[in-house]
């Protein structure tokens, strides 16, 4: 049976029950809000747990999702060549709740956000960047060098389509708070 690569969201909301939803994002981001009942299951660790999404792919098809996207192609295409099958969300948890369904939160109640990691690369890139340009102006013109390079990760991120920045700041502990859940 061929499997699609992505569902989008009016496809995958009327056959959500039918599916094991598996969110790839970081604890601290599947507490801020996570379709129903997915279970998370961060990209770090999903070759790890390669054994419990098979067991979990024969009972039901997997729907692998995330913030926006990217993550859950990711997912998907790491997937593959295990003979895992799998389809992701197109627009991820962010096209769910803009197309007015509903997310869950652990306990029921909103917990305090935390940034998705996109963004968090983004924020810690342009900290960096500004401090290494900062402190070449105001100590020493070698912490610019820190600048160029938070600017060449960001070129190589870019070409590689991989994120050593990301991989970081997924093992903050805002970002590991919560148990992980396996399917």
């Amino acid at each position: 049976m061929r499997v699609p690569t992505s569902l989008d969201v009016e496809q995958a909301h009327p056959r959500l029950r039918a599916l094991t939803v598996v969110d790839v994002r970081t604890p601290g981001e599947f507490a801020s809000g996570h379709l129903p009942a997915a279970v998370n299951v961060p990209l770090d660790r999903l070759v790890r747990s390669l054994p419990e999404l098979r067991r979990a792919a024969e009972r039901r098809p997997l729907l692998i999702v995330c913030a926006s996207e990217a993550r859950s192609a990711d997912a998907v295409a790491t997937l593959a060549p295990h003979g895992i099958p799998a389809t992701g969300l197109t627009g991820g948890t962010q096209a769910w709740a803009a197309g007015g369904h509903a997310l869950e939160y652990p306990g029921g109640a909103r917990s305090r956000a935390v940034w998705a990691m996109e963004r968090q690369v983004r924020g810690a890139a342009g900290a960096l960047v500004l401090a290494g340009l900062l402190l070449g102006l105001l100590l020493h013109p070698a912490f610019s060098l820190l600048s160029a390079a938070i600017g060449g990760g960001l070129v190589f991120s870019a070409l590689t389509g991989t994120c050593g920045m990301a991989v970081l700041l997924g093992r903050l502990p805002f970002n590991r708070r919560g148990a992980e859940v396996r399917p």
